[in-house]
């Protein structure tokens, strides 16, 4: 399974996700991922985001509710296994 290493912002604390799936939604670059590789776990709903002065991929974590919802929605149908609540 794929991982991705992401660096919180605020606290600049590192965390490794495994990508559980991704997807396109309107040009907008979606991942879903969670920490554990195996059982239940939290997962998360990260963007990505381009910036033209780094060369390394960057992901945001979704907070807004509406975008959350959606892209949720779309992943839900995407992975059958995963039962994704918020």
């Amino acid at each position: 399974m794929e991982k991705v290493l992401f660096t919180d912002p605020e606290t600049n604390e590192k965390a490794e996700f495994y990508v559980l799936e991704q997807t396109t939604i309107r040009g907008e670059d979606y991942l879903l991922v969670t920490v554990d590789e195996e059982g239940d776990s939290d997962a998360f709903i990260l963007r990505e985001t381009s910036h033209e002065d780094v060369q390394d991929v960057i992901y945001e974590m979704v907070e807004d509710d509406r975008e959350l919802e959606a892209v949720a929605k779309v992943f839900a149908e995407l992975v059958e296994d995963v039962d994704i609540e918020f």
